[in-house]
């Protein structure tokens, strides 16, 4: 109990210092594992666009430097340097290549982690080789570069918008990065020298993780406002469109049922007729919190237009969207203005049952039961009569 209310002030001073962010999005900056579908895959889809276009940035300039090395260090010096500058520039140009997929986070984890590794071995091995070698003057300082490449690494994260867990995930090991540089090179280790830089390294990494994660408070806000509705809070019409979409697919792939309610507000024009716009509008904030507030967590609502909603219940039989539905119905979905309880006329269809051949028809198929509910007095479910225990 203690714990989950010192989470919840966790995350509500959060949400106070990110004005437009809720709670709830306030916890996605942490974990990605309550995120939006719709907010993964874009998400993804910016991760491995810049994974790609700073992939692409050092396959070209990473065998530059051969040059300055060729003009500043002796050949048995240059030589390693040179090889292990084309072998990570190669590395870098497979990373481009490869096609990595939008639709799974694990390929932008993958590519990150690749785009990572590569300067991580080139800085191990270029530390432990140049270790071996007696240098002085400007040769000693262009070498000194080479210790900056962590710093760089870190700081490169900056421009991916990843999760606080994400974030600590992939910085932990270039943290260590000098420490192991120095364990397995012949250089004595300077252990006052060696805490400053890893202070420095995470002092960048903290600055790494509010640059990411304020890209990804962005993102977040972004997809809400373009997938919301803003008044009642449900999913947009073209969203709502591309979530049925997916979930007919997933439905038809795992054979597993798919139920879909079409809801209309009955009497909403007299409402707006009678007591105005604002009153309307108050109506239906009032009747989709009570929708929602009744749903399972996989359950996905959106406004299709006016007073009409889709109910999308993944996994649900037509029986158990019915039961579901009139217990919504018997609970009410807020009053009117002047009193009177607000009731809704429901169509219900359901993927197997009624033998949907797309989206589309099983929408079709709710819409025609819920005028047909309509025309028979309003207030009803049509769809359910020959369910068990139904009106």
């Amino acid at each position: 109990m203690l714990k989950a209310t010192l989470a919840k002030l966790w995350h509500h001073a959060w949400s106070m210092i990110l004005i437009e962010m809720t709670t709830e999005e306030v916890g996605w900056l942490f974990c990605p594992g309550g995120h939006l579908s719709l907010l993964s895959k874009r998400r993804t889809a910016v991760i491995l666009t810049r994974v790609r276009l700073v992939a692409g940035l050092f396959a070209v300039l990473t065998p530059l430097w051969i040059v300055v090395d060729m003009l500043v260090f002796p050949s048995d010096v240059w030589h390693g340097l040179a090889w292990a500058r084309v072998a990570a520039s190669a590395a870098f140009g497979a990373i481009v290549f490869v096609k990595w997929s939008i639709d799974r986070s694990r390929d932008a984890y993958r590519a990150l982690g690749l785009l990572l590794a590569v300067p991580s071995a080139f800085f191990l091995f270029s530390y432990g080789h140049i270790a071996a070698f007696d240098l002085h003057g400007l040769q000693k300082a262009i070498a000194s570069g080479y210790t900056f490449l962590p710093f760089v690494m870190l700081a490169g994260l900056s421009i991916f918008p990843l999760t606080l867990v994400e974030c600590l995930a992939f910085a932990l090991p270039m943290l260590l990065m000098p420490v192991l540089a120095t364990a397995v090179s012949d250089a004595p280790m300077d252990l006052p020298a060696l805490g400053v830089t890893i202070w420095l390294l995470t002092l960048i990494v903290c600055v790494s993780a509010l640059a990411g994660l304020s890209q990804l408070g962005f993102m977040i806000v972004f997809i809400r406002e373009a997938i919301r509705d803003n008044m009642t809070g449900c999913f947009t019409r073209n969203s709502g469109e591309e979530l049925l979409d997916l979930q007919f697919i997933l439905s038809t792939r795992i054979h597993a049922p798919l139920s879909l309610a079409f809801i209309d507000l009955d009497h909403f024009k007299h409402v707006n007729d009678s007591f105005g716009h604002e009153a309307g509008d108050q109506v239906l904030r009032n009747a989709t919190l009570q929708l929602r507030r009744h749903l399972r967590a996989g359950d996905i609502l959106a406004r299709w237009g006016g007073e009409e909603f889709v109910l999308i219940l993944p996994n649900a039989t037509r029986q158990q969207a019915c039961q579901g539905l009139l217990r919504v119905c018997e609970l009410g979905l807020g009053a009117a203005p002047d009193g009177v309880p607000v009731t809704a006329s429901i169509g219900v269809a359901e993927r197997v049952e009624d033998n949907a051949r797309d989206w589309a028809e099983l929408v079709e198929l709710a819409d025609a039961r819920m005028y047909e509910a309509k025309q028979s007095g309003r207030n009803r479910i049509v769809g359910c009569e020959d369910v068990r225990g139904m009106p």
